[in-house]
């Protein structure tokens, strides 16, 4: 294990920078419990002259906890469900997926 891989693993379990989540596979109905850390950022989309400002949710994940997931799978947070949209990115290391989500 990378001193990277570690130090990831050890925020992913820290209470106050991660949180449990329940991820629910589309297609064959499989749950799994998982840890995300959740960002919330503006997203600024220019169309012609105008600028929209919209609210996004996204989500890390540790490939660890969850090695394929894909859009349409179901992330539960809490009392808030969200559906994966759009392909999954991975971090450079490999070692972290990025979800991007929406309310479901």
């Amino acid at each position: 294990m990378t001193v990277f891989a570690a130090a990831m693993d050890r925020i992913f379990t820290h209470p106050s920078m991660a949180t449990a989540a329940l991820w629910i596979s589309a297609t064959t109905s499989e749950e799994r419990p998982i840890r995300v850390i959740r960002r919330a950022p503006d997203r600024i989309t220019e169309f012609g002259t105008g600028r929209f400002v919209s609210d996004t949710t996204i989500v890390d994940v540790r490939v660890y906890d969850l090695p394929d997931p894909r859009p349409g799978d179901l992330i539960v947070i809490g009392a808030d469900s969200f559906t994966i949209q759009g392909e999954p990115i991975r971090d450079r290391e490999r070692l972290i997926w990025s979800l991007d989500l929406r309310p479901s």
